[in-house]
């Protein structure tokens, strides 16, 4: 692993020498592929535009995201920026010089996996015309999509190459997966809490069984805060469990607002909606969820930090999915019967 994770280091080193005009470029590329952009942005767009796929964007970012937490941990990867100041590879011989950036210091395991699913290109494309070759520009597009972001992964030495290439396969096959499973669309409250039940369980009782037996999951965060350039750049929100709550406390805000009474209501006369109405939903869901995701929560205890996470993108998504587009159905309904 020594010489692939130096393999690695010497990508990185190549890229910030020879590629530093493209630093903004790839800081940008790697903040819009990040998970928190897909489910505050993309999300409500999809929703609106065709719901199934806005369901299942979510189910295979927060599943692909678990197994991603899973194997993390499993595999206890490092991250370039804090192995190259602790290998014993170079000895006596200068290392790389790593350049770390605000999104550098991650302080998870570095393993990733890709959850841009390529199952937008199956669901969007039998409603349009000429689907083959909308098909093929949408695949040209993702895959470009997933170049860049494996670039930029590597260019801030977040990750090693190895990783984002292992995180692309194992994205593409979860997704894969979830086009199988239909039940998604029609899945109760129940089964929303069973599954997170599962999820949280499962990681939580691996965590502890391993503490148990003296290792601990969450050495990373040590070595993040070590060898960081500056403290301001190792933020709590990318720890394991932070990352994990966020996206169960998601997953329980779609599964509250699709079996709420609100969108049950809503749902009977929403194909009377038109253009003004979807308009309207992604409009006011975008702004409300950036006031969510830009609402700072306190971070002097770390227990409380997971739990407010979880309630807040709970509350967030409940409001896109369920509480945003019954308000506007009503106040469309109101004026359109003040019309009559």
């Amino acid at each position: 692993m020594d010489l692939m994770h130096s393999a690695g280091i010497q990508a990185t080193s190549y890229l910030q020498e020879n590629f530093m005009d493209f630093q903004d470029w790839f800081l940008f590329i790697s903040t819009v592929a990040d998970l928190r952009t897909t489910f505050f942005f993309f999300f409500p767009i999809w929703f609106q535009l065709k719901e199934a796929v806005g369901i299942r964007l979510i189910w295979v970012a927060v599943i692909g995201d678990w197994f991603n937490l899973v194997f993390k941990w499993i595999l206890f990867g490092e991250r370039p920026y804090w192995w190259v100041h602790e290998t014993d590879l170079y000895g006596n011989v200068t290392p790389p010089v790593i350049r770390q950036f605000p999104i550098t210091c991650e302080t998870g395991p570095g393993e990733v996996a890709s959850v841009v699913p390529p199952t937008f290109t199956n669901c969007f494309c039998p409603d349009l015309p000429h689907s083959r070759w909308l098909h093929g520009l949408f695949w040209a597009g993702f895959w470009a999509i997933q170049v860049c972001v494996c670039l930029s992964r590597v260019f801030i030495a977040a990750h090693f190459p190895h990783q984002v290439i292992a995180g692309v396969i194992s994205g593409i096959l979860v997704a894969v997966i979830f086009e199988q499973v239909h039940s998604i669309y029609t899945a109760s409250f129940t089964r929303y809490v069973g599954t997170i039940g599962f999820l949280f369980g499962f990681a939580l009782g691996f965590y502890l069984l391993l503490k148990m037996l003296g290792v601990d999951l969450l050495w990373t965060i040590e070595k993040a805060h070590k060898w960081c350039e500056r403290p301001e750049w190792v933020h709590i929100d990318t720890t394991p469990f932070a990352s994990l709550l966020r996206n169960l406390g998601i997953l329980f805000g779609l599964g509250f607002g699709l079996n709420s009474p609100m969108y049950a209501e809503m749902s009977r006369g929403k194909p009377s909606q038109g253009l003004i109405f979807h308009f309207s939903c992604i409009i006011f869901s975008l702004l409300v969820l950036h006031l969510f995701d830009s609402f700072e929560l306190p971070t002097d205890q770390e227990i409380l930090f997971y739990i407010l996470t979880f309630c807040k993108c709970t509350c967030a998504h409940v409001c896109a999915v369920a509480l945003i587009p019954y308000s506007i159905f009503c106040l469309l309904q109101q004026t359109d019967k003040k019309d009559l």
